[in-house]
């Protein structure tokens, strides 16, 4: 079913700063207290509470904390864009406002998530529908489609690691894929990217390892099958990205 794929995640209190990363999703934010800070490359985007924020898929940023005395507050649903054509009848959307003000698409998201909660495909179908109606005026058709492999260089050495994703991966071995020496395979992905090779493979497994977590997978062995050296290095790395702890995430938006 389409809709499987809806997730939301409840950050209570974001402590840490998020690295640059992207997701293969849409991203939006709706910020409960405290202020979000969106840092694009040429852009930075301060959202505060009541605000939304929205982060197309495949787009480079970075969450900084702007105040480590306050607490940030925010639930985050991630839309695939697939889930989307089909919500604005088979087009390819994008927000160029990444900062949304209004009262009825904060009520829209909301009941959303609480519907989400309920887990009635049908309640969740009616929300959803009702949630990209308030967005409609706020988007804009996007002629391109998204996929990160083809969307920079490296296209080759990217492939290489998303299907070997739970190896362990060195500098060394991917310059001689790229056959650039490792300090210029390094600047040249970063500049390419945005990111550092090392950190693009480590969003990476974690993205890929979240998929994997339901109630009852063996934390521990996870983070062994995805080459983390033991599940603390797991489970800080995971917060990283995605602002919980594995467990966290496991025991409250995982089903057997």
């Amino acid at each position: 079913m389409l809709f499987d794929n809806l997730e939301y995640i409840s950050i209570e209190n974001q402590t840490i700063d998020f690295p640059k990363h992207f997701h293969e999703t849409f991203c939006i934010s709706l910020i409960h207290s405290g202020v979000e800070q969106l840092d694009f490359e040429h852009q930075s985007i301060f959202s505060e509470n009541g605000s939304i924020s929205i982060t197309n898929p495949y787009e480079i940023h970075a969450n900084p904390l702007v105040d480590k005395n306050s607490s940030l507050k925010f639930d985050t649903l991630y839309l695939s864009n697939d889930l989307m054509k089909y919500l604005f009848n088979g087009k390819n959307i994008r927000f160029n406002n990444r900062k949304i003000n209004n009262e009825n698409v904060n009520q829209s998201f909301i009941e959303l998530i609480e519907a989400i909660d309920s887990k009635n495909s049908k309640t969740i179908e009616l929300f959803l529908k009702q949630f990209a109606n308030t967005l409609k005026l706020l988007s804009e058709e996007n002629k391109n489609e998204y996929d990160e492999k083809y969307s920079y260089d490296f296209a080759e050495i990217k492939c290489y690691i998303d299907n070997n994703i739970c190896d362990k991966f060195s500098l060394d071995e991917l310059s001689k894929m790229a056959n650039i020496n490792k300090y210029g395979f390094v600047k040249k992905f970063k500049a390419s990217t945005g990111l550092t090779p090392m950190n693009y493979i480590l969003m990476k497994k974690v993205f890929s390892s979240k998929k994997q977590i339901t109630l009852n997978a063996g934390l521990t062995d996870l983070a062994y099958q995805y080459n983390f050296s033991d599940l603390a290095h797991f489970s800080k790395t995971f917060k990283r990205y995605m602002g919980i702890s594995p467990k966290e995430y496991q025991s409250r938006y995982t089903k057997l």
